[in-house]
């Protein structure tokens, strides 16, 4: 079953990449408003099925899809990244991820130890991250991905990039992974407990607990162990510091691009760890 999986997961961020490549070469006009969305939805639903992406699928995807005025807003409005760090970290509730971690970290021993022998990532590290985005997965999120994702792709800001991320989530659910009901989150079309986009859900989610099924957003055990996956594929040297200046702070780096969010992750970690 395993070796089915795995070469399913290859030809399957095989396609993702693929069609992304193909996508962005063909890209179509973009808008900073709501008028030309409709037009934009039509032609880009010919060209995704010109790349591979069946008619069924987009039908069952984009069956619904608005233009996300609240996307687009959160989009435009991220201003706790431009925060101190302390300011950051008082915000995002620092002390309290920490108090909820430690219990998650004892309550969850096995599960935690089982991820550090397979990928070499401390508990802290994976706990900080689960706390920072969903507050341990009781909020994921309630707006529609596919809405968020189309959006973004047509929106002018950073269209390229969401139209790679909206390819991916066509291809998860033609692959029959999740479903577009089931694919709800924060606004910019992250999936699960700890907030994957469509891409990265491909390429590093993994089935931890052997159900034969990657589930981010109902599997733990999935969630956690795909979050270490993608750290580990990003570099992370098991042992190594993870602070600030050292080797692991990288793979930190590569999970999100704002400075104090990787700031914060990495003391958080340190706190829930020591």
């Amino acid at each position: 079953m395993r070796v089915i999986l795995k070469r399913y997961l290859g030809a399957l961020a095989a396609g993702v990449m693929s069609l992304a490549l193909a996508g962005t070469a063909q890209a179509q006009t973009c808008g900073n408003d709501a008028s030309g969305f409709s037009n934009w939805v039509n032609a880009f639903s010919a060209e995704a099925q010109a790349n591979g992406i069946q008619a069924q699928t987009l039908q069952t995807a984009f069956s619904g899809l608005t233009y996300a005025t609240q996307t687009i807003s959160l989009d435009r409005n991220q201003r706790s990244f431009r925060l101190s760090l302390d300011e950051f970290m008082q915000k995002r509730g620092a002390d309290a991820i920490v108090s909820q971690g430690r219990r998650h970290k004892e309550q969850n021993a096995n599960l935690f130890a089982s991820i550090e022998r397979s990928y070499g990532v401390p508990s802290g590290v994976i706990i900080a991250i689960w706390g920072m985005e969903t507050a341990f997965g009781r909020f994921m999120g309630d707006q529609s991905a596919m809405s968020a994702l189309a959006t973004l792709a047509y929106d002018c800001r950073r269209s390229d990039f969401f139209k790679r991320e909206l390819y991916a989530a066509l291809q998860i659910v033609q692959s029959g992974e999740l479903t577009p009901g089931q694919m709800r989150g924060a606004g910019h079309g992250e999936l699960g407990q700890t907030q994957f986009l469509p891409s990265n859900y491909v390429l590093y989610a993994v089935d931890a607990d052997g159900d034969g099924r990657r589930d981010l957003i109902n599997s733990r055990a999935d969630a956690l162990a795909s979050t270490a996956n993608f750290l580990r594929s990003h570099g992370w040297q098991p042992g190594a510091g993870y602070q600030q200046g050292e080797p692991n702070f990288r793979a930190i780096e590569a999970w999100n691009a704002a400075t104090v969010y990787q700031q914060a992750i990495a003391i958080i970690a340190q706190r829930i760890d020591g």
